[in-house]
């Protein structure tokens, strides 16, 4: 067995007796108010119960590669799991003396072992150790949010299920274009899902790559066994740069950037809800479950789930810009920086986390659509107008001539204050001799959204499709 480190030995009985106090290197403890802005216990308690798993696989390759004994190596795997437990029961509450998770769990250890619980550190630095324990915790973020990304589809493909025939108004630039599938509408969310879920699982594999026994920077003098670590702690590698390996954090820039778009969609489709939801449009009616009204006005109900959801994507995009920030000029390896890293990581996973449940329960619970009234929204308006055109194409009409001609139609109609199904058919032969009765069949709204069966189109039998082969996929 290799001789142990006595300046590691030094290291942790001085951060165990006095965490202000590094080493015989320093004459005097931190001052108070230094040693408070200086902690991060207060958020990185978060990592605890992964800073005790990181721990415990590192105490088994000590005694694997014979760095300690296997005794040891078992007092200090049974001691951080009487830690985890009396942390979870409430009983061991860090405060600011430890100033972080780590120096939090090193104490309580050597207080359970005594000189055993000091060789804990031997061969790992604080900065391979944090990033270790960020990497664990966000795989398993990511792999919550995958799932509660699904539970959203899973709503999605249900109501989409119940509506393949409802036709609601499709817009662009915000105003009416042409009708579709209401189920279309919404399997467009949930291909935007399946875009979220695809980002975080393909970052997945940057966020599992292990940096444990990187060391401070350099790696160690010790016969450590990265892959060892990495398999126990079911890493699917390891970092091949020890300075890369403690100071990347391109993993969570790429997590950050995929929650982003994840609010971005959310957000997208909470604005569609409050629009809808208004008496203006009348598409939605809002259930008692999931919504509030006003302290002054009684008859008013506020879409306060979409509103919040619209209103916490804004933080979202904060702490990726934080994160750019605090990265784009921190030279190799770790720096203090780093520590600012977590708490909009934190921040960004709860954020995540509590809006895709609260949307998943709105659409779930929280509405009901109009059908009635999205029926009536579609036959008012002159949304048809391009089938007018298609129409006209099909008969041997080159296109142009016949969108420049339903141009002159639709003016026509407005002119008259008609809308196109009440014009009389001498009035459509007037216009073009093309024109016969089957016009009326050929723009009624319903026809308008069938008649669009191109792959990917809106209409009814394509989308039928799109829910199937959207069903197996998360089935998969």
């Amino acid at each position: 067995m290799p001789p142990q480190s006595n300046s590691a030995s030094a290291d942790a009985s001085s951060s165990a007796s006095q965490p202000n106090t590094w080493s015989q290197r320093f004459e005097s403890a931190l001052h108070p108010a230094i040693a408070r802005f200086n902690a991060s216990i207060a958020f990185d308690i978060e990592l605890i119960e992964y800073d005790i798993t990181g721990s415990q696989a590192h105490a088994k390759m000590l005694a694997h590669t014979g760095i300690i004994s296997e005794t040891e190596a078992e007092q200090l795997v049974v001691g951080l799991e009487q830690i985890r437990q009396e942390y979870r029961s409430g009983q061991l509450q860090p405060t600011v003396d430890d100033e972080d998770v780590h120096f939090a769990v090193e104490h309580r250890l050597t207080e359970i072992l005594g000189d055993v619980g000091k060789k804990l550190h031997t061969a790992r630095s604080r900065n391979d150790q944090v990033g270790t324990d960020i990497r664990l915790y966000l795989r398993d973020q990511i792999n919550d949010i995958r799932q509660r990304l699904r539970q959203f589809q899973t709503v999605l493909l249900d109501l989409a299920d119940a509506h393949v025939e409802t036709l609601i108004p499709g817009y662009t630039h915000l105003q009416r274009a042409q009708p579709v599938s209401l189920a279309h509408h919404l399997l467009a969310y949930f291909e935007m899902a399946q875009r979220d879920c695809d980002r975080l699982s393909d970052g997945l594999k940057r966020v599992n790559q292990s940096p444990l026994g990187a060391g401070a920077l350099a790696g160690t003098t010790f016969p450590i066994d990265r892959h060892y670590t990495a398999e126990l702690l079911g890493f699917e590698g390891v970092y091949r740069n020890s300075l890369d390996a403690v100071s990347d954090r391109d993993f969570a820039v790429e997590f950050l950037a995929a929650a982003s778009l994840i609010l971005i969609h959310l957000s997208r489709l909470s604005e569609e809800l409050i629009i809808w939801a208004s008496e203006e449009f009348r598409f939605i009616r809002l259930k008692d479950t999931c919504s509030t009204g006003s302290s002054i006005m009684p008859q008013k109900k506020n879409p306060d789930i979409p509103e919040l959801v619209r209103g916490k994507t804004g933080r979202v995009f904060g702490n990726l810009q934080a994160m750019l920030v605090i990265l784009k000029g921190i030279p190799l390896a770790y720096n203090k920086d780093l520590q600012e890293d977590k708490e909009g990581l934190f921040d960004t996973v709860k954020t995540v986390q509590g809006c895709l449940e609260a949307m998943t329960i709105l659409l779930a619970e929280g509405l009901e659509f109009q059908p009635q009234r999205l029926a009536e929204a579609v036959a008012e308006d002159f949304s048809n107008a391009t089938d007018v055109a298609d129409y006209l194409a099909a008969k041997g009409v080159p296109f142009r001539e016949a969108y420049n001609l339903v141009g002159k139609v639709v003016r026509t109609s407005l002119a008259q204050n008609k809308l196109l199904k009440d014009l009389t058919l001498e009035e459509w032969q007037a216009l073009h001799p093309q024109f016969e009765a089957d016009i009326y069949a050929a723009i009624e709204p319903r026809q308008v959204v069938a008649a669009r069966n191109s792959f990917g189109g809106t209409g009814f039998d394509r989308v039928r499709q799109a829910l199937e082969v959207a069903r197996q996929g998360l089935e998969t």
